[in-house]
C-alpha cells in the first residue's frame, strides 16, 4: 500500500510523458544525431578529401553509410516531391501529358553517367571548390535512378481511379487540393510505397557511379559505401567488400524497420475493396508512432495545415461554374502555347544536336553505334522476358498474402540493393578461368537490379486487388490456368505494364555497369552500348557521349513509343477498376 501510494503521487506524469513517447524521443533524438553526423563537412574545401582519402578500415564504415544513407534519403524526398508535381499534372492535363510522357520516357532512358558527365560541372560550379558541390551532384545522381519509376507509378494509379471515387469527389464539390490530399494520394500511395522502396534500393545499385565520380581527368570519391566498394575493387579486397555488405544490409534492415515497414502497414488502409480481407500487416514503429502523442501533435498539425489551406484556396460556386464556351476558348489557348512550347523546344534540340552530332560524326560510327544498341536491346528483350515469367507469379503469391510481404520485403529490398560490382569477382573470375563469353555471361548483371521493378509492381497490384474479387473467384470454383487468366493476370496487369517500362529504361542504364566488369587490373567487356558509353566517359569524351545518350534515348523512347505505351493504355482501359 505504501509503495502504491507513492508512485500514485506522481502518476500525473504519465499523462504528459508515456513510455511510447519516450521511444518516439529517442529515435527523433538518434536521427537528429544522425542529420548532424553524417552532414558534417559539407563546407570544408574539396583539398580536403585529397588530404584524408578514404580508407577500408571497417570501424570507418558507420560513418560512410551514415553520408550514404543521408544523400539517398535527400533524393528520395526530392522524387517525391517531383512524383507529386509532375505525375499530377501529367494526370490531369491531356495536352500537358502530351509533351510530360514522352520527356519522362526520355529523362528514363538517358544513363546515369550522362547526367553525371553533363550536369557534374554545373554542380560543381554552385559552391566553387567546396565538399557541397560534389554532394549535390551525387544525389542528383542518386535522384535520377529513383524519381522517375516513381512519378510513373503516381501517373498510373492517377490514370486507374475508380470512376466512382471521382464521381463522389465531384459531388462532394472538393478543391483540386483537396482532391489531391483526399482521394488521389491516399489511391496511390499503396503502390508508390512500393515502388519508393524500389526506387530506394535503385539508389543502391548505382551508389558507386555516384559517389566515386569519374569524368575524364577529373575525380572525386565522397566518403560512403559506393566509394568504399569502388575501392575495395580497385584494391581486390574481398574482405572489405564482405564487410560493404554487411553495412548495406545493416542500413536497409534499419530504415526498413523505421520507415517501410510503418508505411506499408499505414498505406494497407487505403485498399480498394468493400470488405476486409486478411489481418492487416503490424509494424511496432507504427505502433509507436500511432500511441506517442508527439508523433500525434505533429500529424494533427498537418492535417490542419491541409485543412487550413484548403478553406484558403478558392472554391468553384458550382459543378459547372465556366461556361462551356469559355472552358473550349481557354482550352484552345493552353492547347496552342503547349503547341508552341513544343515545336520551340524540339527546334533547340533538333539544332543543337545537329551541331554537335552531325557534323563531326562519320557515318561508319553512327552505324557501329547503331549495332551496339541494337545487341543491347536484344539483351534487354530477353532479361525482360526471362525475369517477367520468373517473378510475375512469386510477386502476385507474395501480394495476395500479407504476412508472406513481411517477410520478404526486407528481403527484396536487400536483393534489389545489391549492387552489380560486388559480384564483378565472380564475374570475371569465372569468364577468365572457363574462357567463356562475356556477351552471354556478363547479360545477367544488367537484370540484377532492374528484375525488381517488376516483382514489387506486381505484389502492390496484387495486394491492392479488391477481397470481393477474389472471394467471387473462390465463390465460382475458379482455379488452375483460368484463375490466372481471369483474375490474377487482369488485377496486376496495370502495375506489371508499369514495373516491365522502369525495368526496361532500369536495364539499359544498367548496361553501363553490367556491360564491363573489373575485377583489380583484369577488366571483362562485352560488345554493347553499355560499354561504348563507359569508355567515352572513362575517356571524357563528350561527342561520344552525347552519340551514345542520343542513341539510347531514341531506342528506348521508340520502344517505350510503339510497344510499352499501346499496352500500357490498353491496360489501363481494360483492366481498369470500375
Amino acid at each position: 500500500m505504501l509503495r502504491a501510494s507513492r508512485t500514485h503521487h506522481f502518476g500525473f506524469i504519465r499523462d504528459f510523458v508515456t513510455r511510447w513517447d519516450a521511444l518516439a524521443l529517442l529515435v527523433v533524438l538518434a536521427l537528429v544525431v544522425f542529420m548532424a553526423e553524417a552532414s558534417r563537412g559539407l563546407l570544408e574545401p574539396l583539398s580536403k578529401l585529397d588530404a584524408t582519402p578514404l580508407s577500408l578500415d571497417p570501424r570507418q564504415l558507420p560513418v560512410y553509410a551514415a553520408r550514404t544513407t543521408l544523400r539517398m534519403f535527400t533524393a528520395l524526398a526530392l522524387s517525391l516531391a517531383f512524383t507529386f508535381s509532375y505525375a499530377t499534372w501529367a494526370a490531369r492535363s491531356p495536352r500537358a501529358a502530351r509533351l510530360l510522357i514522352p520527356l519522362l520516357d526520355i529523362l528514363q532512358s538517358v544513363p546515369i553517367l550522362g547526367f553525371i558527365s553533363i550536369t557534374f560541372v554545373f554542380f560543381m560550379s554552385l559552391v566553387p571548390g567546396r565538399v557541397l558541390g560534389a554532394e549535390f551532384a551525387a544525389i542528383f545522381a542518386i535522384f535520377t535512378s529513383q524519381a522517375w519509376n516513381m512519378a510513373f507509378s503516381f501517373y498510373q494509379s492517377l490514370r486507374t481511379v475508380p470512376i466512382e471515387l471521382s464521381e463522389a469527389a465531384d459531388s462532394f464539390r472538393l478543391t483540386p487540393w483537396m482532391r489531391f490530399w483526399q482521394l488521389e494520394v491516399p489511391f496511390g500511395l499503396p503502390a508508390l510505397t512500393w515502388n519508393m522502396m524500389m526506387s530506394m534500393s535503385g539508389g543502391w545499385f548505382f551508389v558507386v557511379a555516384a559517389e566515386s565520380i569519374s569524368v575524364g581527368h577529373t575525380s572525386v570519391a565522397l566518403p560512403g559505401i559506393g566509394s568504399y566498394i569502388a575501392i575495395a575493387i580497385e584494391q581486390r579486397n574481398l574482405h572489405a567488400i564482405g564487410w560493404a555488405i554487411a553495412a548495406m544490409a545493416a542500413v536497409i534492415l534499419v530504415y526498413d524497420q523505421l520507415i517501410f515497414r510503418p508505411l506499408i502497414c499505414w498505406v494497407d488502409r487505403f485498399r480498394v475493396e468493400q470488405e476486409p480481407g486478411s489481418e492487416p500487416p503490424e509494424s511496432w514503429a507504427l505502433t509507436m508512432m500511432r500511441r506517442s502523442r508527439i508523433i500525434s501533435g505533429l500529424t494533427a498539425l498537418f492535417h490542419a495545415t491541409v485543412r487550413w489551406t484548403s478553406w484558403k484556396l478558392p472554391r468553384r460556386a458550382g459543378p459547372r461554374a465556366p461556361s462551356p464556351a469559355r472552358r473550349t476558348r481557354a482550352a484552345r489557348r493552353w492547347e496552342v502555347l503547349w503547341i508552341a512550347l513544343a515545336l520551340l523546344a524540339a527546334t533547340l534540340a533538333l539544332h543543337r544536336l545537329v551541331v554537335t552530332l552531325m557534323l563531326h560524326t562519320r557515318l561508319a560510327e553512327l552505324r557501329e553505334v547503331g549495332l551496339l544498341a541494337l545487341i543491347t536491346m536484344a539483351r534487354v528483350v530477353i532479361l525482360i522476358a526471362l525475369a517477367s515469367l520468373l517473378w510475375v507469379p512469386i510477386g502476385v503469391w507474395i501480394g495476395l498474402r500479407p504476412r508472406a510481404a513481411q517477410v520478404m520485403q526486407p528481403v527484396a529490398q536487400f536483393m534489389a540493393a545489391f549492387p552489380a560490382n560486388l559480384l564483378f569477382p565472380l564475374f570475371v573470375y569465372l569468364i577468365v578461368a572457363g574462357r567463356l563469353n562475356p556477351d552471354v555471361w556478363l547479360s545477367p548483371l544488367m537484370i540484377l537490379g532492374t528484375q525488381w521493378y517488376i516483382l514489387f509492381n506486381v505484389i502492390a497490384g496484387a495486394s491492392a486487388m479488391p477481397a470481393e474479387l477474389r472471394y467471387a473467384a473462390q465463390n465460382l470454383r475458379v482455379g488452375g490456368w483460368l484463375w490466372w487468366k481471369r483474375v490474377a493476370l487482369p488485377g496486376v496487369m496495370p502495375y506489371f505494364v508499369t514495373g516491365a517500362i522502369t525495368a526496361s529504361g532500369g536495364s539499359w542504364n544498367a548496361a553501363i555497369v553490367a556491360e564491363v566488369a573489373s575485377w583489380g587490373d583484369t577488366k571483362v567487356e562485352a560488345h554493347g552500348l553499355g560499354a561504348y558509353l563507359a569508355a567515352a566517359s572513362a575517356d571524357g569524351d563528350f561527342h561520344r557521349i552525347v552519340l551514345g545518350i542520343a542513341t539510347m534515348c531514341v531506342f528506348v523512347v521508340c520502344i517505350n513509343r510503339w510497344f510499352w505505351r499501346p499496352l500500357y493504355y490498353y491496360a489501363e482501359r481494360r483492366y481498369r477498376l470500375t
